[in-house]
């Protein structure tokens, strides 16, 4: 057996057993596999390394923290309750816009920070009272905030499974918005409507009313809109107009957030973004061990003998495992799916075929992001079951039909993706 092998096989034997077994966290568990595979492959406890890989992915948790930030601001700030009131009593009477629009709401934390915890925690929490309120069940409410927040991940601006996979053989985030909207968005639309629409059909809208917050909207109008044009308006200004200044996604998103400092409800902006830090410091630490963990797999050989190995099989079973081995993996982390499966599967596919790569890496990033609704972690359906007061196990049965027509429609653009090549320009 090779070494390399055995290396690999003791990487993920220790992760997976730290974490499912010993329960400790994700990034703990994976720095505990890379340091047991470098000292199987005879590196010793590699600190230079172990070091270096903490901070592989540093520009991407800087864009993470800085857009919790900008979505602490935007949730105190009262934006979201108006938002949440505008859809409802504007678009009541058309319910598959209203549920389209509230599906986006869900979606938006999870576009701009990359996870799907942040989406559930805060655009899901609020939004969910207004699920119920219109009538529909628990268990399909809970199915919507999973599928939503899973979307949100996976949609651009911020993937970050599509970064890790870039990452790793050198392709730079760009060009991937076209892919990540056509995957997500039709899901996304596909799911609320499936799990709620019928339920939409007796609304009463003054009992709906009751349950919005409706002064913060008449109090402070469109201003309270700013923050999120600003991030908008920058975003896009910078992607399409080349002699605007270059100023990157975390200034963008701090820029957003003062602003939004003034545009709304007033808080303790200090006590808050500490409480907001809790909840990504995990999300921090996860793409912390991501790092070590792949710089002990190239140290060791591992990676390479993955790539290798994968050559050599069908492009059959690369296909197959691509929708099903990387979303089970995903139940562990959508991260290490990233980087452990996701980078040798797209240096196969590309290879062997004249596949578009932006588009391909696109598809199993999305496949990845999946992993969030697989036991026995998945984060964002546990979340949003806590949220609807429910066990799990009965948001999941709600939530199969909506991932298999994700794995569909992911499917359909793999395996079109030379058409889709334009949506990288």
């Amino acid at each position: 057996m090779d070494i390399e092998l055995i290396c690999l096989m003791s990487m993920l034997a220790v992760f997976l057993l730290a974490n499912l077994l010993l329960k400790l966290p994700v990034s703990v568990s994976m720095i505990l596999g890379a340091v047991v595979g470098a000292l199987v492959g005879g590196q010793g406890i590699p600190l230079r390394h172990l070091f270096e890989g903490t901070f592989t992915y540093v520009d991407t948790m800087l864009i993470i923290s800085t857009a919790m930030l900008f979505m602490t601001v935007v949730q105190e700030s009262g934006a979201l309750d108006a938002l949440n009131a505008a859809i409802v009593t504007k678009f009541y009477k058309v319910p598959a816009l209203m549920l389209i629009l509230l599906m986006f709401v869900v979606m938006f934390p999870g576009m701009i920070t990359g996870s799907s915890t942040a989406a559930v925690l805060s655009a899901g929490a609020l939004v969910a009272p207004v699920l119920l309120l219109i009538g529909i069940p628990r268990e399909k409410a809970g199915a919507i905030l999973a599928i939503g927040a899973i979307m949100g991940m996976a949609a651009p601006p911020i993937n970050i499974p599509a970064m890790l996979i870039g990452g790793g053989v050198d392709m730079p985030y760009i060009g991937f918005d076209g892919p990540l909207f056509l995957l997500t968005i039709p899901c996304a639309v596909f799911a609320v409507l499936f799990l709620g629409l019928k339920y939409c059909k007796n609304m009463d809208i003054e009992k709906l009313k009751a349950g919005l917050d409706l002064e913060v909207g008449k109090k402070y109008g469109v201003r309270l809109y700013i923050p999120i044009i600003v991030l908008v308006v920058l975003l896009v200004v910078s992607k399409l107009v080349p002699s605007f200044p270059q100023l990157g996604t975390c200034l963008i998103f701090l820029i957003s957030a003062v602003i939004g400092l003034f545009t709304g409800k007033k808080f303790n902006f200090w006590k808050k973004s500490l409480e907001a830090m809790e909840t990504t410091i995990p999300v921090l630490a996860k793409l912390m061990g991501v790092g070590m963990f792949i710089q002990t797999l190239t140290l060791v050989g591992a990676r390479g003998w993955i790539v290798v190995s994968c050559l050599g099989l069908g492009m059959v079973f690369v296909y197959i495992a691509s929708f099903t081995i990387m979303p089970a993996f995903g139940a562990v982390s959508s991260y290490g799916a990233a980087s452990v499966i996701g980078v040798p599967f797209l240096l196969v596919i590309i290879q062997n075929t004249s596949c578009s790569d932006i588009v391909v890496a696109a598809v199993l990033a999305f496949s990845c992001c999946l992993g969030d609704l697989m036991p026995p972690t998945a984060l964002a359906g546990n979340y949003a079951a806590q949220i609807v007061e429910l066990k799990y196990s009965k948001v999941l049965k709600n939530c199969v039909i909506p991932f298999l027509v994700c794995v569909a429609v992911a499917v359909v653009c793999i395996l079109n993706s030379n058409a889709l090549a334009f949506l990288t320009k």
